[in-house]
């Protein structure tokens, strides 16, 4: 069967949910095979998930430094494992990282894919282009297929049949240009709450004009359903809300499992970074806005009345 490389993200040693829907991804196109940068991974989740190597790189010079330590040895595994696909999560360190082994490979590579099918002439990939406007499916020509793919595009699921995964050390003396910026401070902004990141959260609720600048309701449904807050471009311009909570073409691209736009008409801007999320619900007092055209579920009503509701049974349904 054809191998699979796909480049694990942790948190704690646990792979994140955008990880394990790449492992979901690299099933359908062969076996897959974990890659970890540290020591720390929970290899019994990584087993359920159907990877049954993990190629392990140690060293300093993985964390030290900036990501071309990380692209040269993830190059040097492509040439020794021989792979159908390398798959990583379409993050800025990620898409640097593919985007350098894709060059030094001689490889193709796609960033942003919402999904990743198994074709007769090898791997395909499906991308949300042009402020959504258009569907690309993409296949490679040359080399070991690199794809980026957005998070949370692919619900995560378990291997039929789970394996047990094996470390295998894989050891590279990375060049001496590599290590010529060191990474010497690195902290995390805080976010003051304890709601998922924006742009890899699988549930966001979003709010827009329609709350007359009371996000309250926003983050009470979203607190309710442990997902994001995501806001438009004309909350954040009327200064309603912080700019980096922006979803849209020109602030934060999501593809949530679920995605509840409250109060937002639905302009273009705000549909590219949010049309490819799995189910779209909206809640708006418009019965022709835009956004209506393109949801699954739509609730014509006050989101002052209608989202506190919605609270109050999630709340009591969780209890």
């Amino acid at each position: 069967m054809a191998n699979v490389l796909v480049l694990i993200q942790s948190e704690g040693g646990q792979p994140t949910k955008p990880t394990l829907s790449l492992l979901t991804l690299a099933r359908r196109l062969g076996e897959p095979s974990a890659v970890v940068f540290g020591a720390e991974v929970d290899l019994e989740m990584l087993g359920r998930y159907g990877a049954s190597t993990v190629y392990q790189f140690e060293g300093a010079e993985y964390a030290d430094y900036l990501v071309t330590p990380k692209a040269q040895a993830l190059t040097a595994l492509v040439a020794d494992t021989r792979p159908v696909a390398m798959l990583v999560t379409s993050t800025d360190e990620g898409r640097e990282i593919a985007a350098r082994v894709a060059l030094r490979s001689g490889s193709g590579f796609v960033h942003d894919a919402v999904d990743v099918l198994a074709g007769d002439a090898g791997p395909t990939t499906v991308q949300s282009v042009f402020a959504g406007n258009y569907t690309v499916t993409s296949r490679f020509e040359a080399g070991p297929a690199v794809i980026a793919v957005r998070p949370n595009a692919v619900e995560p699921a378990e291997a039929a049949t789970p394996v047990v995964a094996t470390v295998q050390p894989f050891r590279h003396v990375v060049s001496e240009t590599a290590t010529l910026a060191r990474i010497v401070d690195t902290r995390v902004k805080a976010s003051g709450s304890s709601r998922p990141e924006l742009g890899g959260a699988a549930i966001v609720v979003s709010g827009g004009r329609g709350t007359g600048g009371d996000f309250t309701p926003i983050e009470e449904f979203a607190d309710a359903l442990g997902g994001a807050v995501g806001a438009s471009r004309a909350a954040v311009d009327a200064g309603w809300y912080p700019h980096r909570f922006q979803v849209g073409q020109t602030g934060t691209t999501v593809s949530a499992q679920l995605y509840v736009a409250a109060g937002i008409s639905g302009a273009i801007q705000h549909r590219a970074g949010m049309q490819t999320s799995k189910t779209i619900i909206a809640v708006n007092t418009d019965p022709d806005a835009p956004i209506f055209d393109l949801v699954d579920f739509g609730v014509v009503g006050d989101l002052k009345v209608v989202l506190p509701q919605a609270t109050a049974e999630a709340n009591g349904r969780r209890a």
